[in-house]
């Protein structure tokens, strides 16, 4: 049986979708491919998927919108799903807030609960490091307290591991929330600091510095 990807023209979601196939599962991935960073670098992943394996199948929707998401799963079949779309980025959560709840608060709902009314074997989704916000305690533990947001985006991130552990007390859905922390490698965003500092150095330009130079930050 099939297992749905969300996000699967995004960097985590390609990858997670391409180990998938190579282990012989089929992937159903879903992706509204929008213009939040380049689309060309999208559409490239999605035919890198459709060249190399068979069991790969593309729904472009947008699953915050719930009655287009579940009218494109209908009569398709799906045991697990790995729920890795988002509104991403700190910095455009406070240009755009909207577009963080409608994606990561409402399409976080419309996708636990598809888990829950499917019988998911195991709903996995994507939280983010941005979660520990002001914590002081280093370095950080899944055991720390996550309770001072310092974004939107962060504050929606929080949200969704709430809903996450009602709904695992409510329909004892098993569930595993990932705090990521800033991934990176090929075919990553373009937005990332890896690829920001390359391309400045490769140009021979200043390196754009952020918080004063003062910043500490694991990668994954």
């Amino acid at each position: 049986m099939a297992i749905l990807v969300t996000g699967a023209a995004g960097f985590i979601g390609f990858h997670v979708s391409e180990r998938l196939l190579a282990r012989g599962e089929q992937v159903i991935g879903i992706d509204n491919v929008n213009d939040y960073y380049s689309v060309e670098l999208k559409r490239a992943r999605l035919a890198e998927l459709a060249r190399h394996h068979q069991g790969f199948e593309l729904i472009e929707v947008d699953f915050a919108d719930q009655a287009a998401l579940l009218q494109s799963l209908d009569g398709r079949s799906f045991d697990r799903i790995v729920h890795l779309g988002a509104q991403a980025g700190v910095r455009y959560s406070i240009e755009n807030p909207h577009a963080y709840v409608h994606s990561n608060l409402v399409g976080h709902i419309n996708m636990i609960e598809l888990a829950r009314h499917r019988r998911s074997s195991h709903f996995v989704y994507a939280s983010s490091s941005s979660v520990y916000g002001g914590n002081t305690n280093l370095p950080f533990r899944v055991e720390d307290r996550v309770d001072h947001p310092l974004s939107l985006y962060a504050a929606t991130k929080k949200a969704d591991e709430l809903i996450g552990e009602t709904y695992a007390h409510l329909y004892r859905l098993p569930q595993t929330g990932l705090r990521f922390f800033t991934v990176y490698g090929p075919w990553g965003r373009p937005d990332m600091a890896m690829w920001l500092f390359a391309k400045a150095i490769l140009a021979g330009e200043p390196i754009r510095v952020f918080g004063e130079g003062d910043m500490r930050r694991d990668f994954t």
